[in-house]
C-alpha cells in the first residue's frame, strides 16, 4: 500500500451520453467530478469505465489501486463475472470498495453482501436530509448534523443489506421514507461503503459535503497494515505427537 492511497473511479458512463439532462449536469461524465474532488484532496487518482477492455479493471490496474469507488446503474448485467471476482479478491485481500447510489445493486457490491440490496425507490424530486448518525466517525468528519439536498432520488426502507457495522448517515424524505444511507462493512482484510445520494438527473457530486463524504470514505477504507492473514494446512509451531 502507498502512503497515499491510490484511487481508481469505476462509472459506467452510459447515462452521460445517453440523456441530454445528465449530459448537461456531467458533461465528461461523473467520474470526472467525483475524481477532480480526490485530486484536489491530494489523492493520485485514475478512472475507468464499462466499454474500456476489461472495463478498465485489469489485474495490473486494480494491484495499483488501495481504494475503487464504482457507480453503476443501467448495465450492472454487462460487467463481466471474471472482473466481478477479480475485484471480490482484492477486496478480501485489502483493497476499499465505495459503493455509490444505485451501485447498491452492482453484481460486485450484492457478491460482497450476499443478500438481494433491493429496496423501495422513487424518482419523485424529493428533498433529502441527511443525518449523521455516527458523529464521531471517521467519515463524518468536517460535517455538521446533516447533509441538505434539494432535490434526490428517494431510496427508501426495507434495504435489503446486512445490518451495518456502522450507520453513519440516516436519511429522511420529503415523502416520508427514511433510508439506511451510510453503511460501513467489513470483508476479509477491506473495508466497504456503501453512500446512497448521487442519481444521474441531480447534480449531486458537485454538492461539497458529498464530496466530503466520499474524501473521507477513501481516507477510511484505504488498506491498513496489520498482521497477515493465513490459511490453509500448516505444520505445528510446538512438537505434537504425531512430529516427536
Amino acid at each position: 500500500m502507498s502512503a497515499t492511497p491510490r484511487v481508481t473511479v469505476w462509472n459506467e458512463y452510459r447515462h452521460e451520453k445517453r440523456n441530454p439532462r445528465v449530459q448537461a449536469i456531467y458533461p465528461e461524465g461523473m467520474h470526472t467530478v467525483i475524481a477532480s474532488a480526490l485530486q484536489g484532496a491530494g489523492f493520485p487518482v485514475r478512472t475507468a469505465t464499462l466499454d474500456e477492455p476489461e472495463h478498465g479493471l485489469s489485474g495490473e490496474v486494480l494491484a495499483d489501486t488501495d481504494v475503487l469507488i464504482w457507480w453503476g446503474h443501467l448495465a450492472h448485467g454487462e460487467v463481466a463475472d471474471e472482473v466481478v471476482e477479480r475485484v471480490y479478491r482484492r477486496v478480501l485481500d485489502g483493497m476499499g470498495l465505495v459503493a455509490l447510489h444505485s451501485a447498491h445493486f452492482s453484481k460486485i457490491f450484492k457478491r460482497l453482501m450476499g443478500t438481494g440490496c433491493d429496496l423501495k425507490w422513487r424518482e419523485g424530486d424529493d428533498h433529502e436530509r441527511l443525518w449523521v448518525v455516527a458523529p464521531g466517525h471517521p467519515i463524518a468528519e468536517g460535517l455538521g448534523e446533516t447533509i441538505e439536498l434539494a432535490g434526490e432520488e428517494m431510496y427508501g426502507e426495507f434495504f435489503d443489506v446486512p445490518p451495518p457495522e456502522t450507520l453513519v448517515f440516516l436519511s429522511w424524505f420529503s415523502g416520508g421514507e427514511v433510508f439506511r444511507s451510510g453503511c460501513c462493512y467489513t470483508r476479509g482484510s477491506g473495508k466497504v461503503f456503501y453512500f446512497r445520494p448521487g442519481h444521474e438527473t441531480y447534480p449531486t457530486y458537485h454538492h461539497p459535503d458529498i464530496q466530503r463524504v466520499i474524501t473521507n470514505a477513501v481516507r477510511w477504507a484505504a488498506p491498513t497494515l496489520g498482521a497477515p492473514r493465513a490459511f490453509g494446512n500448516r505444520p505445528p509451531l510446538e512438537p505434537t505427537r504425531e512430529t516427536a
